[in-house]
């Protein structure tokens, strides 16, 4: 069982997986909550479509003075160092995690990602969909603010703590 990781949920401005506008990092260690981290970023490239506003609200005015997402992995770093990493729809999350990295020509460390996706498909295949709230909300957790990276990265621990 896993009892030890951190729960991440990125936000993107656009349709490049490098255009992360915000981050959510929620800690679990020995299966309780221990800390959370949450920033806005600069994206790259700079430039929000309307259909990702759409989901998460956010728009240039509220990353224009934000970090570029090297100084943001500067504070995530330390949280996370010797954890594997849980996002629900991990592909997507790692992807951009990936794609960043890239975009900033920094070294990828490795770093191992577990999908409480995955483990909701086959641990609870009864549900109407395996989606972000809807697996939560089963679980007895009531994901407000849903699409706030944050508030996602908790949901995500919740259902890792339960699944995983």
């Amino acid at each position: 069982m896993l009892r030890s990781f951190a729960a991440i949920d990125f936000e993107t401005a656009n349709g490049y997986p490098s255009s992360v506008c915000s981050v959510g990092i929620v800690v679990v260690r020995n299966g309780e909550i221990a800390d959370r981290f949450y920033s806005l970023i600069q994206p790259e490239p700079n430039y929000y479509n309307y259909w990702n506003t759409r989901v998460h609200g956010l728009t240039s005015r509220d990353t224009d003075d934000a970090q570029v997402f090297p100084f943001v992995w500067q504070h995530v770093e330390p949280l996370i160092e010797g954890l594997p990493l849980v996002a629900h729809n991990s592909r997507f999350d790692e992807g951009c995690l990936r794609a960043v990295f890239r975009t900033y020509q920094m070294d990828y460390p490795g770093y191992r990602f577990y999908d409480t996706l995955r483990a909701a498909r086959r641990q609870m295949p009864g549900l109407a969909n395996h989606q972000l709230h809807t697996v939560s909300a089963a679980l007895g957790y009531d994901l407000r603010n849903h699409h706030h990276a944050l508030a996602d990265a908790e949901a995500c621990a919740v259902i890792a703590i339960n699944l995983l």
